[in-house]
């Protein structure tokens, strides 16, 4: 049963997402008798969460006074990634006032990293991007207990596991914290500002380092009883694949991602199969995804290979999903959408043809709108929920 959110909650949500609205406008669209939005908006500013913003247009008789969030209020959004650190600072509206992104490796291990993400929210601080934060959301690249606020068993975090993320993030920053995983932000991001807005349904397939699935069911994130549901880069897909980070052969991680790509670039470089591949190894001295991308785009025939190869093993993972829970769109976002259109249309092509078609009479499959700020927005949505959920 789907528990319906507290007045507080909708009213903060409402001027969040659609800006400054009249006392009588709320009233009509939060189904408040004239009273209990009074309260609710009086004590929503004696917390300093809302503030009066001049008068509504006249609906005949008085006019209503307009209210919007304080102009004060701060988010903090960390999209961390296996290779990247993404922090915007936003306002209420969740418009970035600050952002900041830097290269760094997951494996350094949390202490290091956290300290890195308290800097840089400190340099976003002494340049005038806040004087306080009302809330912190971050996202990480391995399971989370969402209920704990910590990564679970993460196959390429070595030192995170169980470590205390959200309650150091608490206290070093002095607000609420929220944790999730780095696949669940991207929907959440991408749900309420990309191509997925007004979707209820929806998967957000992230395809980079790591493969992940964002399992969006009835306007909410469905994130399991420990927090791993999606998790679709470990599904065995050929039992006599290539051994996976987290111990077992042939995972789809294992076959395309990030680094499969790379290793399998590599190899065709060397072998001779890739005239593209193997000048860009002679020029730069070693591959990356990109790399297989502009080879496509020239037309290489073995890099067009490679993402083909890559799509058709994750279609056959999604076309399983799509029968199993029957979404109304799938999202592919994450570093190697930028394979493009080649990838997508072999995605669809598998899922089309592999799903039954009732489930894919009317499925968009589609590239993220996001794109990288997928993480960060959808980590500010979380900030956001985190600190209105505590105005109570």
């Amino acid at each position: 049963m789907h528990v319906v959110d507290a007045p507080h909650l909708r009213l903060l949500r409402l001027l969040r997402d659609e800006g400054p609205i009249s006392r009588a406008e709320l009233g009509d669209r939060l189904d408040l008798t004239r009273p209990r939005l009074l309260a609710e908006v009086e004590r929503l500013v004696a917390a300093g969460f809302i503030a009066e913003a001049g008068m509504a247009a006249s609906r005949g008789g008085r006019r209503s006074t307009l209210v919007e969030l304080h102009p004060r209020l701060r988010f903090a959004a960390v999209d961390l990634g296996a290779s990247s650190i993404d922090i915007e600072v936003t306002n209420g509206r969740l418009e970035p006032v600050a952002a900041y992104r830097e290269s760094t490796d997951i494996r350094g291990g949390p202490r290091a990293i956290l300290h890195r993400i308290q800097e840089l929210l400190e340099k976003a601080r002494t340049d005038g991007a806040y004087e306080r934060l009302d809330a912190v959301g971050i996202g990480v690249p391995g399971p989370v207990s969402f209920r704990d606020g910590v990564p679970v068993s993460p196959p390429i975090m070595p030192g995170w596991d169980r470590y205390p993320v959200r309650e150091l993030l608490t206290r070093e920053l002095g607000c609420p914290a929220v944790v999730d995983n780095d696949v669940n932000i991207m929907a959440i991001g991408e749900r309420h500002g990309g191509v997925a807005h007004s979707v209820d349904d929806f998967l957000f397939v992230k395809i980079g380092t790591g493969i992940g699935c964002g399992i969006h069911l009835a306007g909410e994130v469905y994130r399991g009883v420990d927090g791993c549901a999606g998790d679709i880069g470990h599904i065995q897909v050929d039992s006599h694949g290539p051994v996976c980070s987290c111990g077992n052969a042939g995972c789809l991680e294992a076959l395309f991602s990030g680094a499969a790509l790379a290793r399998d670039a590599l190899a065709a470089a060397r072998n001779g199969d890739s005239p593209a591949l193997a000048e860009r190894l002679a020029a730069h001295g070693t591959l990356v995804a990109r790399d297989v991308a502009d080879g496509a785009a020239e037309g290489d025939v073995t890099c067009i290979r490679l993402i083909r190869d890559g799509g058709r093993r994750v279609g056959a993972v999604l076309a399983t999903l799509v029968s199993f829970s029957n979404p109304s769109m799938i999202v592919i976002g994450g570093g190697l959408a930028q394979l493009g259109h080649i990838l997508l249309a072999e995605i669809r092509s598998v899922v089309y043809r592999r799903s039954l078609p009732l489930a894919t009479g009317n499925l968009p499959v589609v590239l993220s709108e996001l794109g990288a700020r997928a993480g960060v927005t959808g980590a500010a949505v979380l900030a956001s929920d985190t600190a209105f959920e505590q105005a109570s």
